[in-house]
């Protein structure tokens, strides 16, 4: 992109056909938000308060490129993240906030397991929030180029969350994205979603588990969350089975699945739903039916790998048995996979960034060619499909 200058920049801010502008120079960019700010309303003081000390923070861009934990398939990383520590804590928690749980679920109709396990996996029930300086972050974000619709409207965000005596570019502190608090919210879910849970007249959700629950149960409701729905439930699968049948975009109503001899493994199906069958690493893997809550939770995070870990991490919390792993077939290492996604898209897949992680759309690929090859459709790469592509 061809760099702009501070005037430019500021011209082109205030058009709304270019709000998605990033890149040139750090401080050009800047300027630009400047005025794009003013444009919006912002009283022309409070904006220069607040970009006063905006610093561009290469540490928020190395850790944006180096998230290879996401390479690691759904038994690696639930291991990786689930301890028995962890699910002794999260059942502690449960217990101390069970007042408000109760009110959460009262409310907003999420259960307490789904707000117990993004709280662990987000930071660890509060202990570590980040502590990169959230203004910086994201700034620095909405001028790289590979997000700006996503981070340059948070920037603003944030401003009025400054306005309101809420927010302080200097201090405060969060995850390299820019989320903040203990279940990590970016600036415009804390403006629509924030709410007071302990009662003291203010939103909190760096010192308060309350505040950061309650808001949390909020947001999740506004993405869509249906109270009294399960969002995975563990099944056992026939021998004998049409795998391509498998992948969030199959959705039956239950009561097919089961005509088919799905089973569950504890409890029973939620016959009057519809769903999906999810086999994170195969048919020889531990098996799922992902019901319609489970689609919110790619709202909140949109790796296939942390959404699985998360909702299954929440039944676990809800008294569910521990997985059967099975005995999935080897599957491929992260070089593997981004040749893997090289080769799909020489064959005109669209797998999105050649980036070693298996998402949505390379897993959709990956079946289509399984199905192609007479191989077992069910979306999980091994060395045997790389070899016949």
């Amino acid at each position: 992109m061809r760099p702009t200058t501070p005037l430019m920049a500021l011209c082109i801010a205030v058009l709304p056909s270019l709000s998605l502008a990033c890149g040139g120079s750090f401080s050009g960019f800047v300027d630009g938000l400047k005025g794009e700010a003013i444009a919006k309303g912002h009283n022309a003081s409070n904006v220069q308060k607040f970009f006063a000390n905006i610093r561009q923070d290469p540490k928020v861009l190395k850790a944006d490129r180096a998230q290879g934990v996401f390479q690691r398939p759904f038994l690696d990383f639930s291991k990786r993240l689930i301890s028995a520590d962890r699910v002794k804590r999260g059942q502690s928690n449960a217990q101390k906030y069970d007042a408000v749980f109760d009110r959460i679920e009262k409310t907003y109709g999420v259960d307490r397991g789904v707000l117990l396990a993004f709280w662990a996996f987000e930071t660890d029930y509060g202990g570590f929030q980040g502590d990169f300086n959230t203004a910086n972050a994201l700034v620095t974000l909405a001028h790289d180029c590979r997000r700006p619709e996503l981070f340059r409207p948070q920037v603003f965000a944030a401003l009025e969350l400054f306005e309101q005596g809420d927010f302080d570019p200097n201090t405060t502190t969060g995850a390299w994205a820019g989320e903040i608090g203990m279940v990590q919210m970016l600036p415009r879910d804390i403006l629509e979603n924030g709410v007071d849970g302990d009662g003291d007249g203010k939103v909190s959700l760096k010192t308060s588990a309350a505040d950061a629950l309650t808001s949390g149960g909020s947001m999740l409701k506004s993405l869509g969350w249906r109270a009294g729905e399960p969002w995975i439930q563990e099944v056992r699968l026939p021998q004998q089975f049409d795998w391509s049948q498998s992948g969030l975009k199959v959705v039956k109503p239950t009561s097919e699945w089961a005509s088919l001899g799905i089973k569950p493994r504890n409890g029973s199906l939620q016959s009057r739903l519809p769903a999906a069958l999810i086999l994170p690493q195969g048919h020889k893997g531990p098996a799922f039916l992902a019901y319609p809550n489970f689609n919110v939770y790619f709202e909140w995070n949109q790796s296939f790998t942390y959404v699985m870990t998360a909702a299954y991490f929440a039944t676990r919390l809800q008294g569910a048995p521990v997985y059967d792993a099975g005995n999935p077939d080897i599957g491929l290492t992260g070089a593997q996979t981004k040749e893997l996604q090289r080769k799909l898209q020489a064959r005109g897949y669209d797998v999105g960034k050649v980036d070693g992680i298996l998402g949505a759309k390379t897993r959709a690929a990956v079946q289509s060619e399984q199905k192609r090859l007479g191989l077992p459709a069910d979306a999980w790469p091994t060395p045997t499909l790389l070899s016949k592509l």
